[in-house]
């Protein structure tokens, strides 16, 4: 037996009608698809409910596992009394043992350490709520095995997917797989998270992608593109995605609702056999290395010096020097541009679309900006306080950039600023200096007032204090 069902499903906590009180009205026909999704389940009867959930704990380069024999949740922080409405469910132990036993076989970082909280989550309770709902009288729920999600690759996801479905085959258990994840949550002003282009446009795109299928597209979306949408289930869905691999799916397009501001889409999947031409992850991988390959292949001398110096790094555990790359045959003669002239500069790292690291320096600290590019991208795989340090694994998915900084000019304001053509700096003066930095040129930030605002949350400068402001133009160096 493997993966029998498989539902995409929202977590509105308004759904369950002692929460929302008469809210749910508003979303009438998802409370609909998700009443029929929870009679599909309970009519096959599964041994183990699996759950991605976005509300478990969430690491950044680790898949939470829930451990231990059962959890009980409820609605209380959304002001329900526990003795309204509480939910315990047993846990699949056997299940999540042999889901662990797979990861560590293969080194994959997946497992039950890091519990924070052993208490269900709403993007858990909502539809276990539902398939609750629809057992008959007397009817338990079955064991569940509650996964979070991380901030791994889309990759990542996609692989603990197919390694859930391994050991529903191994086990030989009945699975139902069930997605928690809401969609956009800034499709409207007036909403409790705001607007953004993105959000409908995300809506739209997922709707089709899920709504058909079509697995494969999922890995098509930009993370950054996903940050404006604030998603919250795409992980989710690729996930469940991947215990789907190799099969073929009859899917059902339910509902797609978004009146209060967050989109609600319900999807399901019953597999129909095996096609082993549904294996994404594999063209995925195929399509990144042929890509990879193509970028290399477009790096300008700045890109290339910022790619080697890593390389040559994490093979020898030494930050080489641009002469030395020169004399192993590795680089070619630098130019004058980067051998005869000092500036300040930055190196940024991106993975699968999403920032890995950046560290920069706002004016020269080396005697040549070669220096200073070999020394920030160290720095960037590192040093940036915000990630992990670089894995070596990871460098044959690293895509750079280099900002080379032109000599900081004082401004009178604001109004001297253009966020396309302009890098800004804030200072203060005060007992303790403060600085923040912003480059020119960044998705999401469109204008000056967002960009000072950015600039000032990374100083750690309040809104009201006083501020020095400088601006610079960048060089930039990218492939794309």
């Amino acid at each position: 037996m493997s993966i029998l069902f498989g539902a995409m499903v929202p977590h509105p906590p308004l759904i369950i009608p002692q929460v929302g009180r008469g809210q749910e009205a508003g979303i009438a026909d998802t409370v609909a698809a998700y009443k029929e999704v929870g009679r599909k389940i309970a009519e096959l009867e599964p041994d183990t409910i699996v759950i991605s959930t976005p509300h478990s704990v969430m690491y950044y380069d680790y898949f939470h596992i829930s451990p231990g024999a059962s959890a009980s949740g409820d609605f209380a922080r959304f002001g329900v009394s526990p003795s309204d409405w509480s939910m315990t469910v047993d846990y699949d132990e056997e299940f999540v043992q042999t889901l662990c036993d797979y990861a560590d076989e293969l080194s994959f970082p997946a497992g039950v350490a890091g519990e924070r909280d052993a208490s269900l989550d709403h993007a858990t309770l909502i539809p276990l709520h539902f398939v609750r709902e629809a057992l008959p009288e007397g009817a338990t729920l079955p064991k569940v095995v509650r996964i979070g999600l991380s901030g791994m690759p889309l990759s990542y996801h996609y692989m603990l997917g197919m390694l859930i479905r391994n050991a529903a085959e191994e086990l030989g258990r009945n699975v139902v797989y069930i997605a928690s994840g809401d969609l956009s949550h800034k499709l409207k002003g007036d909403g409790p998270y705001g607007f953004d282009a993105a959000g409908p446009q995300y809506d739209e795109r997922i709707m089709d992608v899920m709504g058909s299928a079509s697995f494969g597209d999922l890995f098509s979306f930009d993370a950054d593109f996903c940050d404006r949408a604030a998603e919250c289930g795409h992980r989710s869905f690729v996930m469940m995605a991947g215990a789907f691999d190799r099969t073929a799916v009859d899917v059902q397009k339910y509902s797609h609702e978004g009146p209060f501001g967050v989109g609600y889409g319900i999807c399901t999947y019953e597999p129909t056999g095996p096609d082993e031409t549904r294996n994404f992850l594999e063209q995925e991988e195929t399509a990144k290395a042929q890509k990879m390959a193509d970028l290399r292949e477009k790096e300008d001398i700045y890109l290339m010096l910022a790619r080697l110096t890593l390389e040559s790094y994490f093979e020898k555990g030494v930050t080489p020097s641009a002469e030395a790359l020169f004399e192993q045959g590795l680089l070619p003669e630098l130019p004058e541009s980067l051998t005869g002239r000092r500036a300040g500069c930055f190196v940024s790292l991106h993975k699968e679309g999403a920032l890995r690291g950046c560290i920069g320096t706002t004016g020269p600290t080396q005697d040549t900006l070669a220096e200073e590019i070999i020394r920030n991208a160290v720095n960037a795989a590192t040093e940036d306080p915000r990630f992990p340090r670089v894995e070596a694994h990871e460098l044959p998915d690293l895509v750079y950039d280099v900002d080379v900084l032109s000599e900081p000019e004082d401004i009178d304001g604001p109004e001297d600023l253009d966020v396309k053509k302009y890098g800004v700096i804030v200072s203060t003066n005060g007992f303790i200096p403060k600085r923040g930095l912003l480059l020119p040129d960044l998705a999401g930030v469109d204008t000056v007032e967002e960009q000072i605002a950015i600039a000032r949350r990374k100083a750690n400068i309040r809104d009201d204090e006083p501020v020095k402001l400088q601006r610079f133009t960048v060089e930039r160096h990218e492939v794309k």
